[in-house]
């Protein structure tokens, strides 16, 4: 009797293990990169066809392969990097496993170009769906050259999936980024569609960084450097006049390899604690340095995720690096005070008999009533509120929420009354209603406000662009620069005028009618972090999440004082809205306290 249990053939098996390894043209880009850095490369080249698809073609001049190690590559778990189970706990090298160039070729038709140095002649190999079709002698410049053309071609439901050609090409832009801040020695090169997009020299690390994300960086930075027996810790954080509500350029680095760390990025936030703004972030580039074997970066197929032995102890010194910096940077001038021409204040003396201004006390005013009664007083505020407000509660609100019921919200055509609201410490509107009092954050309601305003002009095509007497240009990066491409109809249908310059520099010639004044650069990134973030394809997503960028950075803030004709225009403004009682993000814009519960209040 035939047994059920069966091996895989040698194709299958690489392509299950491709699904770990290769799962979109970034990952391709990103693990032949990565073998050139580990080739001892001083320059790499990376040139693509509709991001990766059609053809990815990485060059380097590292030390190439001789005939029998250039075949012997595309086997699985061969590789040059590990002899024994040992070597995995003091990895100097980004590969290791051997798995990733036979996981491409078993999704792709590669062709590898190799030579050492030594060497008067290459070698040529063409590999297809894990099958070598061709191997020949060849005339080669020293080093490798890999070309991947037709990827995923053999598996119809991994290329039905990849994204946009933007959205791709900023994958790549992204890992570009990586491995060059990792290894800013490296000169890189990067051509999409025959156009070079990136030129890095070899440099320091901060020019690096400046190469990468523009000239405003230079003045942005803050140096980092302390030297432990645990971990060194060397790079660059932002100073505070430079953090960012989205968009922040934020990267770690171990022993040269690019990791995500949740605990340390915990780290950094703790040294700017209290002192920027809350939702505020700044950018860093850090790097740490370890012994090897004192981490493990055998977890996780992307090698991103990488375990410490001392994650506490380097949490705290990496915390300290960092506030000490921005202590050192960001030093307060000492405050001089001209002594000589203040007033004199007298001494307190307990023995002289303290006088108390006379005060007048009438025991019938009322601070409320003002010439008219209480009673009568509260009643028609009650009585205009109800008229004016009272559609837009549907529900009694208990402990400060609101149920979000979009459904049941309707505006309903009334008669305004002469109304007089009150502002509460520069942030609320207090008013009357016949629920109780209602309590309106004014940035929040005017979040409400603008959002619909600046949604609604996008999709009737009615954006009204307001042009500037003196166009803005600034630089964006590759990554942002790619995905800004696939968002500029979207940007044309809010009101903005921005003409593209070409390899990521950009002016502003018109903005949106109502965004006048702001930091046009600083609210571009955002929206384009925000997409970057929570990526999507559906316009209309595009246009909900880029109104609400704009609606964020153009509302009222909190601590400014409104008048009692503004106050009002808000009240009503927010009243119109088809969703009054929360913001895009499901925050609530008001809450309403009932007699009852200010009742309480006295018990």
């Amino acid at each position: 009797m035939e047994g059920k249990v069966k091996v895989l053939s040698q194709a299958v098996a690489s392509q299950i293990a491709a699904g770990e390894v290769v799962n979109r043209p970034a990952s391709v880009v990103k693990e032949l990169v990565e073998n050139a850095v580990d080739a001892g490369a001083g320059k790499i080249q990376v040139i693509l066809t509709d991001a990766g698809r059609t053809m990815i073609q990485v060059i380097d001049d590292g030390c190439g392969m001789i005939p029998a190690d250039a075949r012997l590559a595309f086997e699985r778990h061969a590789t040059s990097k590990i002899r024994q189970s040992d070597d995995l706990y003091s990895l100097t090298t980004f590969g290791f496993r051997g798995e990733a160039l036979p996981s491409i070729a078993s999704v792709a038709e590669v062709q590898l170009r190799t030579r050492t140095h030594d060497s008067e002649t290459g070698t040529a190999i063409t590999v297809k769906a894990s099958e070598v079709e061709q191997e020949e002698p060849c005339v080669c410049p020293e080093g490798s050259s890999f070309t991947v053309r037709n990827l995923f071609y053999n598996v119809p439901a991994r290329r039905k999936f990849l994204k946009s050609n933007q959205t791709e090409y900023g994958h790549i832009l992204t890992e570009m980024e990586r491995v060059a801040l990792a290894h800013p020695e490296v000169a890189i090169e990067l051509y999409h569609q025959g156009e070079q997009v990136l030129s890095l020299p070899s440099s320091a690390v901060k020019q690096r960084i400046i190469n990468l994300f523009g000239k405003k960086m230079n003045e942005a930075l803050l140096p980092v450097e302390v030297e432990t027996s645990v971990v060194k810790v060397s790079g660059f954080c932002s100073n505070l006049e430079n953090v960012k509500g989205k968009g922040s350029k934020q990267f770690f680095f171990v022993n040269g390899r690019f990791m995500r760390h949740p605990y340390f990025h915990k780290a950094v936030l703790s040294a700017y604690e209290g002192l920027v703004p809350e939702g505020d972030q700044p950018s860093y580039f850090l790097f740490l340095d370890v012994p090897a074997d004192s981490i493990d970066v055998n977890i996780h197929p992307t090698k991103t995720e990488i375990k410490f032995q001392d994650e506490q102890v380097i949490w705290k010194i990496l915390m300290a690096a960092v506030k000490e910096t921005v202590g050192r940077y960001e030093e307060m001038p000492t405050i001089d005070f001209n002594t000589a021409d203040m007033p004199d204040i007298p001494i307190y003396d307990a023995s002289r008999p303290v006088t108390q201004p006379k005060v007048s006390y009438n025991p019938d005013f009322n601070p409320f009533a003002g010439s008219r009664s209480e009673s009568v007083q509260s009643r028609s505020n009650r009585e205009n509120w109800s008229k004016l407000y009272g559609d837009v509660i549907e529900h009694k609100i208990n402990e400060g929420t609101i149920p979000f019921n979009p459904v049941k919200e309707e505006v309903a055509d009334v008669e305004e009354q002469p109304v007089k609201p009150f502002q509460y410490a520069d942030r609320y509107i207090l008013a009357a209603s016949d629920q109780g009092l209602m309590v309106v954050d004014q940035h929040r309601a005017h979040i409400r406000v603008l959002y619909e305003r600046f949604l609604a002009s996008a999709t009737t095509h009615a954006a009204a662009s307001q042009g500037l007497l003196f166009p803005e240009m600034f630089q964006l990066s590759a990554s942002d620069a790619a995905l800004f491409a696939e968002l500029k109809p979207r940007f044309a249908e809010l009101g903005f005028d921005i003409s593209d310059m070409g390899r990521g520099a950009i002016a502003v010639q018109g903005i949106p009618s109502g965004l006048e004044g702001q930091d046009y650069e600083r609210l571009i990134t955002d929206m384009i972090a925000d997409l970057r973030i929570n990526p999507t394809q559906e316009q209309e997503r595009q246009l909900e999440s880029m109104a609400l960028a704009m609606a964020r950075k153009a509302a009222i803030p909190a601590g400014r004082h409104l008048s009692e004709p503004e106050m009002q225009e808000l009240l009503r403004s927010l009243k119109a809205c088809k969703m009054p009682s929360r913001t895009p993000d499901a925050k609530p814009t008001y809450i309403i306290k009932t007699d009852q519960d200010i009742l309480k209040w006295f018990e």
